[in-house]
């Protein structure tokens, strides 16, 4: 039976991550963005007049306040890591929240023993780059009921948002309530190495992102050296994704080189840039995608 003071508590982390939810939606207005689609967290922090840079730290991110916004994020980190750890940051800016440096944690809104900033900053990131009207999208467009839905799939659907499959499913569990807590205990147990396996058909420690017939966003960001399963049949520019080999899902490409590739499949309307930077990049986020990039 539920205490008094757990119950207490989580009706504390409901009205945060709903004051969250509400402040995300504000964000994206603001910034003339709709309140579904997927989006490039770098470019709403740069027409929020925050700004953003990789750096070589061993730390997940830290929000400087004075003199002008800007946040930092590790260089070392994995991107879709990066991109919420960047989102967390960027709601302690929109809360107002002085400057702060944070480790987070994958547990997200499930924790009610965790300071409220740090709740707030959590699910104002959570829903700015997972909107509920995106993901109920998401899982429409594929057909798919979220409780039922595979690894494989979820994880199609956290490629297309940008973010980790851990990341999703605790946003699908704690705060849209979309699948029950048995499933996301299960799907906790699989691991990014295991999906990529059973994808590839071998194990491999690049990261890979699969963007599908379904994919919503304008762009996708990549590394040097990592992977991405795109749809049979794309014509893009290989020297800067270069062909791996074919699958049953699709064509594997590995991006080689620094810099911007349209990817079409001819004859449809089906189109997204490939954005790609160095590994381990240092520099301000808005000149990642170039050569030889300056800084301020």
């Amino acid at each position: 039976m539920m205490s008094a003071e757990t119950g207490q508590k989580s009706s504390t982390v409901q009205a945060l991550a709903m004051k969250g939810m509400q402040a995300s939606i504000t964000a994206r207005t603001k910034a003339g963005i709709d309140l579904k689609s997927p989006i490039c967290i770098y470019d709403l922090c740069e027409k929020l007049k925050v700004i953003v840079r990789f750096n070589d730290i061993n730390m997940e991110g830290m929000y400087d306040r004075e003199p002008k916004p800007r946040i930092h994020l590790s260089s070392l980190r994995p991107l879709a890591r990066r991109a919420f750890t960047c989102a967390h940051e960027l709601g302690h800016h929109i809360f107002g929240h002085g400057s702060t440096i944070d480790e987070l944690n994958d547990s997200q809104l499930s924790s009610a023993s965790r300071p409220p900033e740090e709740v707030l900053a959590d699910a104002f990131g959570a829903f700015v780059l997972m909107p509920t009207l995106g993901v109920k999208e998401a899982f429409h467009l594929r057909n798919l009921d979220p409780n039922k839905a595979s690894p494989l799939e979820l994880f199609a659907i956290a490629c297309s948002f940008g973010v980790g499959q851990a990341t999703l499913v605790n946003h699908l569990a704690y705060a849209l309530k979309l699948i029950n807590p048995v499933r996301r205990d299960q799907l906790g147990k699989v691991t990014p190495k295991a999906i990529r396996s059973e994808i590839l058909g071998e194990v491999v420690s690049e990261p890979l992102t699969i963007v599908d017939h379904h994919w919503l966003s304008p762009t996708l960001d990549m590394e040097e050296g990592a992977l991405v399963l795109l749809p049979a049949g794309v014509a893009l520019d290989i020297t800067v994704l270069m062909p791996e080999k074919e699958l049953a899902s699709g064509r594997l490409f590995r991006a080689t080189k620094t810099g911007i590739t349209r990817v079409v499949l001819p004859g449809t309307s089906w189109a997204l840039y490939v954005r790609v930077s160095r590994k381990r990049y240092v520099g301000l986020a808005r000149f990642r995608h170039l050569e030889d990039a300056s800084d301020d």
